[in-house]
């Protein structure tokens, strides 16, 4: 039997790609782009394109989709985001034939017509983690092409504020003899600082120009609505303060930027600051600035960078992970790893949620992807530090604790923008497998994993709830005008509320009058600069 058949492989594409080598370097023609990349990847190959959450091989995906699908075809991705529209046109093209991923929010509606064109076989939706595991055993790349700010002669690379999940994919594609493929803006002298060694990189692109770097986590404070302020404010009062939450993570959305936003107001006047929110597993939301002014946040650590707000993070050096350079330094593994087992708490929006509390943000029309989500939104086994927190929404049993993170569901009854019922007695997931998009209905958080869901209607405790009757009950109690709302009846209400397994805003001394946006410590992207102290500049305005 051969042990060599990877090497062998590996020396092959690496002969063929030095056809296109600057004077033997590792750096590629530009011009040359298209015909390299033809004759380092194969058919069948699997490969990754960097696409994070933010930080896009965005060059690289441009010439990808413009190689010739009679000479490759039927390759297998494997890349955590769909973001840039190449993502889809590699499938559209016949270039690509099957993928593996985590999130493709920006491409949702994309993703949902080539899969029902069958146009791409969905291997998994995974969560972040699972799918860097996944690189290092059975998934691991043939080929991936990734970015980086600045490279030197020897192929050193620099990531500045966005390393994200480069290293990852790097590591685990070089080390199992694959072909690691980077695009940098610009060749200098000397790195400020090495994020990525040389010999881990085959072959350089320098492009000119940044890659983009999506503004993900951006939110304009003029576009919260009062319903997102009055669950925001039952956020605070009816769990932050009642469970002690010191180490947390907001997902992505208007409704965890409101209780961002109050945290300097009502957060402020609920004497909660120094109590909670002080550690967090965070992008750098802008939304974020009001409370790091205000003295609520002690720590942050990142999965990768927002953009416009370098300067600003530069100049708080104590809240973020700085660099020796003075530049952050990002990890989208690390803070997924912090995320799964440091932090008490997670909060996020979903696009539907059923009468059990299960969660999918794969619905008819959108594939959006489960992103961190189930991994944030997990109490994992092997935990075993012991929080006020964790031993909260926990349970003792035969003399041992049980203790549990808090995941929390924050949703309105009906979307806002288009008046659809979020919540349904059974999720489009379970059609969406029955019709064979999935070769298992795609849930994102389960509902036993969940322990909290805010509408603007209440709080359902499912902490408390310890059988499944009693977690539909509350599930429906908040629930509104829904098909699941509608299922309860007012006198089944009032008991639960009379239980505590229920909360409204009266029962939590909140006065709706209160929830609009003069609770917001700013109410527009121009005052988050004007607190910032000019630092912090939108790249979206």
């Amino acid at each position: 039997m051969r042990y060599d058949k990877k090497k062998n492989e590996y020396l092959k594409r690496i002969s063929r790609g030095k056809k296109f080598t600057i004077n033997g370097s590792k750096f590629i023609k530009k011009s040359e782009t298209v015909k390299f990349l033809e004759s380092v990847i194969k058919s069948k190959d699997r490969v990754c394109l960097e696409g994070n959450n933010q930080k896009q091989a965005d060059y690289l995906a441009k010439k990808f989709v413009k190689i010739d699908p009679n000479k490759i075809h039927d390759l297998h991705m494997v890349q955590s985001s769909l973001v840039l529209p190449e993502h889809i046109e590699l499938f559209e093209k016949g270039i690509a034939k099957k993928l593996d991923f985590a999130f493709s929010g920006p491409q949702s509606k994309a993703l949902y017509k080539i899969v029902k064109e069958k146009k791409v076989e969905i291997g998994a939706i995974h969560t972040y983690l699972e799918l860097f595991g996944r690189y290092f055993i059975d998934l691991y790349p043939n080929v991936s092409l990734i970015a980086a700010d600045y490279a030197d002669e020897k192929g050193n690379l620099y990531t500045g504020f966005n390393t994200e999940e480069t290293p990852i994919i790097t590591e685990a594609t070089k080390f199992n003899q694959g072909i690691v493929i980077a695009q940098v803006k610009k060749k200098v002298n000397k790195l400020q600082r090495v994020d990525i060694p040389g010999d881990w990189v085959d072959f350089i692109i320098e492009t000119g120009k940044d890659c983009y770097v999506k503004p993900l986590f951006t939110r304009d404070p003029a576009n919260i609505t009062n319903k997102q302020v009055l669950m925001a404010m039952m956020v605070l009062k009816g769990i932050y303060k009642k469970y002690g939450v010191k180490t947390l993570n907001h997902g992505i959305g208007y409704p965890t930027a409101a209780i961002e936003l109050i945290l300097p107001t009502y957060g402020q006047e609920i004497g909660i600051k120094g109590k909670c929110c002080t550690h967090w597993a965070l992008n750098p939301h802008p939304t974020m600035i009001p409370a790091i002014e205000a003295g609520f946040v002690e720590h942050i650590y990142s999965f990768g960078n927002e953009p416009g707000m370098e300067e600003y993070i530069k100049a708080r050096g104590d809240i973020f992970s700085m660099g020796p350079d003075g530049t952050m330094r990002s990890s989208r593994s690390n803070a997924h790893t912090a995320g799964l087992y440091a932090i008490d708490l997670f909060i996020g929006a979903t696009l539907q949620i059923d009468r059990y509390g299960n969660s999918s943000t794969a619905i008819k029309g959108m594939i959006a992807g489960f992103g961190g989500a189930p991994n944030l939104g997990s109490t994992p086994p092997g935990r075993r530090h012991y929080t006020k927190t964790f031993k909260m929404a926990g349970h003792k049993e035969n003399d041992i604790i049980y203790g549990r993170k808090l995941v929390v569901q924050i949703t309105p009854t009906v979307s806002e923008k288009k008046g659809i019922p979020v919540f349904k007695k059974e999720l489009d997931a379970m059609e969406l497998y029955k019709e064979g998009f999935f070769n298992a209905p795609p849930i994102m958080i389960s509902g036993d994993q969940v322990t909290h869901i805010v509408t603007e209607k209440g709080i359902a405790y499912l902490d408390k709830c310890r059988d499944i009757e009693s977690r539909m009950a509350a599930v429906a109690a908040i629930a509104g005008d829904t098909d699941v709302g509608r299922s309860i009846s007012k006198k089944e209400i009032a008991k639960l509320r009379e239980e505590k397994k229920v909360q409204t805003p009266e029962d939590l001394g909140i006065d709706k009058k209160r929830a609009n946006n003069k609770l917001l410590a700013a109410r527009s992207i121009k005052e988050l600069e004007k607190l910032s102290g000019g630092l912090y500049k939108c790249p979206i305005l």
